[in-house]
Formats: C-alpha cells, structure tokens, sequence
C-alpha cells in the first residue's frame, strides 16, 4: 500500500471498494492492528494504536466473508457468540440470548450447531458474535458476498438497524458496489494499493471524479 489516508467518523460507515488484488484486505488487518504498517500511524478514538493490542479488544470486531471461519464446528452457537467476552474475563449472562434477539434469531439457537444453519443464519451468528462485546469499531470484510441476493438485502437491513442501535463505525468491503450504496456514507476507492477516491456516497454514484471509478460503475 502507498499514501493510504482512511478515516472513519463515530456511527459512519466507510465503504472501501476495488478490484481483488487492490490492498482492500490487507487495508483493514491494519485498520484491526492485526497487521502494522511500515511508516504511518494508525489511530483509534483519536489516540496512537497501542503497542500491544490486547488494550483495545473488545472494542473492534470483523464480520467475514464466510461465517465458518470465525464459527468453531465443534462449538454450539451460544458458546461462539460468548467467546468474545470469556477471554475478556467478562461473564455472559442473558448477553447471548440478548444478542441473538437483537441479531433476528430465537434464544433456542444457542443449543444448536453452526452446520445445522443457513447461511443467512450463520452470518447473524456472526454478526451477534462481533457486536457482544459493544463494539467501536466493525470490520464487515465482504460480509454479503457469498449469500442468496434475497438473504443479502436481509443481512443489509440488519446492519443498518444495529448501527443505528449501537452507533458503532465501520468499514464495509465489497466487491458489490450496490451493496455498498445501500449501506455507506462515504466511499473509497483502492487501485494498486493506493487510494484513488474517496467521496460521499451520492457524490461517487452520480458524479465520480477519477476514470478507475467511471470504470467500476460502468461494468455495474
């Protein structure tokens, strides 16, 4: 990546498109402080990252592409959507059935098994497993991707509406650049490890300022 400048403002989301390959990933592992950068300074709340990320858990979550591989196989839901808080050293209580309402799925899925879910379902689960802990911060790396279009716009409104609830940031990755007009308030654009882009929603769909950009939208 080079001359990357990204922020995020409290409750806003953030989408971050291009084409595989374009340093998206790789954007945010840095974005979690699961990946430090070679010059630059990345901030959270306004503050340095700390050198040991242990200091900020709890506080920034990712939601992935497929729900397997942040869903233990061997783990029953409940024990997956508690995780995050056991090794926080919080206790769960009512948090996990809380969650799962909040999430759109009965307390009765907490007994059951990930492979014993749709899809749809196991993206909830990861969804409630992120957002347990109260987050900040959420990754949604390609969240949607591999979803039915009908479940896609399900998970979409689901989103929004905790984000509404919660007021928590995020940066939403896709490749679907409708998706991404659904759900973000801005925009950026990455090519070659670079940002090429970066504008409010309405502003990139109706009038983008840089060719990669008109050429995304055209191939919609």
């Amino acid at each position: 990546m080079k001359h990357v400048s990204l922020a995020v403002a409290e409750g806003e989301t953030l989408g971050l498109v291009g084409e595989s390959g374009s340093g998206k990933t790789t954007t945010s592992r840095v974005a979690l402080g699961l990946q430090r950068p070679t010059s630059g300074t990345v901030r959270f709340d306004g503050r340095p990252f700390p050198k040991r990320r242990r200091e900020l858990a709890g506080r920034m979550q990712a939601v992935l592409q497929h729900p397997h591989w942040s869903l233990n196989p061997r783990m029953r839901v409940g024990q997956s959507v508690a995780e995050p808080l056991t090794v926080l050293g919080r206790p769960a209580g009512d948090a996990v059935t809380e969650m799962l309402e909040h999430v759109g799925l009965e307390a009765s899925f907490a007994g059951r098994y990930p492979h014993e879910l749709s899809g749809g379902q196991r993206q909830r689960v990861s969804i409630a497993r992120a957002l347990v802990t109260r987050p900040a911060f959420i990754v949604f790396d390609e969240a949607v991707s591999a979803l039915d279009v009908s479940v896609q716009v399900q998970i979409l409104n689901l989103i929004k509406d905790l984000q509404a609830e919660y007021g928590f940031s995020a940066l939403f990755i896709s490749h679907d650049l409708g998706a991404v007009r659904y759900v973000a308030d801005r925009i950026a654009v990455m090519r070659s490890g670079e940002v090429v882009e970066t504008a409010d929603t309405e502003t990139f769909y109706t009038a983008p300022a840089h060719e990669y950009s008109k050429q995304l939208l055209e191939a919609l």
